[in-house]
């Protein structure tokens, strides 16, 4: 076992080993963002039966989660800058923690309104989580596997998503029939009053986390403080010029380019899976959403062996192979018209495993002190889930539903992050050698 006291990189970013319980607690705090997300379309098709909704009225739960990132994503990097990482995490968990709470007057009002306003304060919560912690992993160690424990952080996302979809249907679908004597009306309620259940539990496992991050002593990691000399003052400057400065660097343009594309197509091919069993398996709804539970364990098995690979190839490397991969599986689920084709669909997922940890390492690689507002533009990015998709569903409307023409779309997003792989395996960032006494918050 490494005694060795931790230590920061000259630049005070990056530590000369990682210090696991503050980075396996952080581990935890991927699969609690992931809950929330999955929850969402349960959410979806239980709020259009509990306040007889129609399809786009429902859509307005996925836009209020987007939006509360997109929002909130550069006022999260702000607050990281102006005070820690730690404190970014702490506030995001009592966002979340708040918005979990506002789901109790908003089941009391019965409104569905209330309820959008409480998952934009959990988003926001997210926010807060995502553009703290997605960064943070990366410096929780040396720099030569930053994008490695990323990846590892990121392997806990599965977890959260599988979880957040049993519970949830599990607490809000049931398969007994309504309670004989209830009107419509009293029958709504008692639906909407089976939403807080998840959330309740949501809120205790929240509070349990909150406590264990406030306890647990985790390296600032935020740099050399500044100085009077002319260099450090302009490492130090405002938005401004650290947005004018991201904005010239053409492989964080590129990065934030390629993580918009591939959440939207990662979105894409998870929305599209269950109508693609139905339409090519000719099965009931129910019976076809078991392929999306599979989704996730191949997303899951993709993390861990792009875990392994990285240990041998460089993470660039792998994200073009990946990718390669992925558009030979997304020509299979466009071209053969059977059931293969939705099997097909699962095993895309595998090679989505390593994409947004990988992408979002390689993006952030040696912005220095412009890390912080960089990862949250990142985070921003996740608003293509809300806008690649919906070109994938003018394709199937305008092709008669056909569900196979429509991965063109995610397809052609994949095309753009091999075009990313490649750039970033032929222009490695520089690396910063050496260590200096350890900086703690």
């Amino acid at each position: 076992m490494n005694n060795d006291p931790i230590r920061q990189t000259p630049d005070g970013l990056y530590l000369n080993r990682t210090p696991w319980f503050a980075f396996v607690l952080l581990c935890c705090i991927f699969s609690l963002w992931a809950a929330a997300a999955s929850m969402n379309d349960v959410l979806i098709a239980h709020f259009k039966k509990a306040f007889v909704l129609s399809d786009f009225q429902t859509a307005f739960v996925q836009s209020a989660f987007y939006l509360g990132y997109f929002f909130v994503a550069i006022p999260a990097a702000l607050f990281v800058r102006r005070f820690s990482y730690k404190a970014a995490i702490l506030l995001g968990l009592a966002l979340y923690m708040l918005g979990c709470g506002l789901f109790f007057p908003a089941a009391y009002a019965a409104r569905y309104e209330m309820f959008l306003i409480a998952l934009f304060v959990i988003a926001a919560g997210l926010s807060f989580l995502e553009t703290s912690s997605n960064t943070y992993s990366t410096l929780l160690g040396p720099r030569d596997a930053s994008t490695r424990r990323l990846n590892i952080s990121q392997t806990f996302h599965p977890f959260g998503a599988i979880t957040g979809v049993f519970v949830g249907s599990h607490a809000m679908f049931h398969e007994a029939a309504p309670a004989s004597g209830l009107t419509s009306t009293q029958q709504q309620l008692v639906m909407i009053q089976d939403t807080l259940v998840p959330y309740k539990w949501m809120i205790v496992v929240l509070l349990a986390v909150f406590v264990l991050v406030a306890v647990t002593k985790y390296p600032a990691c935020k740099g050399l403080p500044p100085t009077r000399s002319g260099a450090d003052t302009e490492q130090f400057s405002g938005v401004d010029s650290t947005l004018r400065r991201l904005s010239q660097n053409p492989r964080f343009v590129f990065g934030v380019l390629t993580q918009f594309l591939y959440v939207g197509a990662q979105v894409g091919v998870w929305s599209f899976t269950i109508r693609l069993a139905m339409q090519l398996g000719h099965m009931h709804e129910r019976d076809a959403s078991w392929f999306l539970m599979g989704t996730f364990a191949a997303y899951f098995a993709g993390k861990m062996i792009a875990n392994l690979l990285m240990r041998r190839m460089s993470a660039a490397r792998v994200l073009t192979l990946y990718s390669v991969l992925c558009i030979g599986t997304l020509l299979y689920v466009i071209l053969v018209p059977n059931i293969s084709a939705v099997y097909a669909a699962v095993a895309v997922s595998v090679f989505l495993g390593p994409a947004w940890p990988t992408i979002y390492g390689l993006t952030i690689e040696g912005l220095g002190k412009d890390t912080a507002l960089g990862g949250s533009i990142l985070v921003m990015s996740i608003v293509g889930g809300g806008v690649v998709p919906l070109i994938q569903g003018l394709i199937s409307d305008a092709s008669g539903g056909n569900m196979q023409l429509a991965y063109i779309v995610p397809l052609v997003c994949f095309v753009v992050i091999v075009m990313f792989g490649r750039y970033c395996e032929k222009r490695p960032v520089a690396r910063v050698p050496d260590v200096r006494p350890l900086a703690a918050e």
